[in-house]
C-alpha cells in the first residue's frame, strides 16, 4: 500500500478519537513510556502477533502517537506526530501505567488501495513477473499518498455519517473528501517501469476505465 495510519492522523489528527469505532483494534493493555520506548506491562496480544510496525499509530493514555519501530513482543519505539515520515523522531510525554490501544484502519486503506490500482490499469491480485505491470512497476508511490489518504478518509467519514446523519461533521468531511479525492486523481500520474529495468518509461494516469489494447 501506499499509505498507513499514520498518514492519515498526519491529514485528521482527531481521526481516532472521532471515529474510532469505524476502525479495529489490534492491541489493548496498560504500558509506560519513558524517552522513545513503549513498555507494555499487560497486552491482550503481542505487538508481533498483529504485526505492528513502523507507520501504526498507538494511544497512550488518550494521547495519538506514530510507531517507529517494533523492538519486541511488548516494546515499541513512538514518536509524536511528525511532518513527515523521515522526520526527526520527538520525544512523547513520560507516562506509567496509562491505558494503551494500536486502533488501525488497515482494512479501509487495502480496499481503497486496491481501488486505486485498478484505476491505474493493474489488478491488485495478479502476481508480479516479466511482462506483468504491478504496484511494484510504479517508480513514484509517494506521489500517491495524498490521493490514498483522501479516499481512506471519504470512506471512513461516509461510514460514519451513515449513522450520524446528512447534516453530520462526518458528512460534511465525506464530502470534502470526495471533492479532494476527484481533484486529486486529476493531477496525479504513476510513472511505470513496464519491462523491469529499473526505470519508468510509460506514464498512466487514474481513470474509471482504463483502455487496453489487444
Amino acid at each position: 500500500m501506499f499509505i498507513n495510519d499514520r498518514d492519515l492522523l498526519v491529514l485528521e489528527p482527531n481521526l481516532v478519537r472521532d471515529v474510532g469505532w469505524i476502525g479495529q483494534r489490534l492491541v489493548k493493555g496498560a504500558g509506560d513510556v519513558v524517552g522513545t520506548t513503549l513498555t507494555m506491562t499487560s497486552q491482550d496480544v503481542g505487538f508481533d502477533l498483529v504485526e505492528v510496525g513502523a507507520g501504526f499509530v498507538v494511544v497512550v493514555g488518550g494521547v495519538v502517537y506514530e510507531v517507529i519501530a517494533r523492538i519486541s513482543n511488548t516494546q515499541l519505539t513512538i514518536s509524536r506526530m511528525r511532518a513527515a515520515d523521515d522526520g526527526a523522531t520527538l520525544v512523547p510525554s513520560p507516562v506509567s501505567g496509562a491505558v494503551v490501544e494500536v486502533p488501525t484502519f488497515g482494512p479501509q486503506r487495502a480496499m481503497v488501495h486496491g481501488q486505486v490500482l485498478r484505476m491505474l490499469g493493474i489488478d491488485p491480485d495478479e502476481a508480479a513477473g516479466v511482462g506483468v505491470v504491478s504496484e511494484v512497476s510504479i517508480t513514484n508511490p509517494k506521489s500517491f499518498v495524498l490521493f490514498e489518504v483522501l479516499g481512506v478518509l471519504h470512506l471512513i467519514f461516509a461510514a460514519a455519517s451513515a449513522l450520524a446523519g446528512d447534516g453530520s461533521p462526518a458528512a460534511f468531511k465525506a464530502g470534502m473528501c470526495r471533492e479532494r479525492f476527484a481533484a486529486e486523481r486529476g493531477r496525479v500520474a504513476a510513472r511505470i517501469d513496464t519491462d523491469g529495468d529499473g526505470v519508468a518509461d510509460a506514464t498512466r494516469r487514474p481513470s474509471v476505465v482504463q483502455v487496453v489494447r489487444v
